[in-house]
């Protein structure tokens, strides 16, 4: 599963990037890591500005192991800045299951649960300059 879980974290990081800007005028920045040991890839995602100033945005954390049955199970843990709530989302190996879609799924939640993080961190300003 180790080459299995560098590919997806690619496909994962390449689907972001395609994404286009986390925020506009900006441009992503990842960095990735990789313990093939211990079944664990972690994906930390970064906005940088034109100034060079580098915004933490959050990270996405995969983790492979075997079930009883053999099969392959990842689970994702996605983090956010700003956000102390993690969402977990597993994927269980299955015949016929498209790991480049997964990507693409785990992508897409990560940029959905950013999008809800900085929608909460917006509201949670208003209510400090307006308390």
């Amino acid at each position: 599963m180790s080459t299995r879980l560098l590919s997806f974290l690619n496909d994962v990081e390449r689907t972001l990037r395609g994404s286009g800007a986390p925020i506009p005028g900006e441009s992503w920045e990842t960095t990735r890591s990789v313990n093939y040991h211990a079944g664990l890839a972690r994906l930390a995602l970064s906005a940088k500005t034109e100034a060079k100033v580098r915004q933490t945005l959050g990270s996405v954390l995969l983790q492979s192991f075997n079930l009883a049955d053999g099969s392959i199970c990842v689970k994702v843990f996605f983090s956010w800045t700003g956000n102390s709530s993690e969402v977990i989302h597993a994927i269980y190996s299955k015949p016929g299951l498209d790991w480049s879609a997964e990507a693409q799924r785990v992508a897409s939640l990560w940029i959905e649960g950013r999008s809800k993080a900085s929608e909460m961190a917006t509201a949670d300003e208003s209510l400090a300059v307006a308390g």
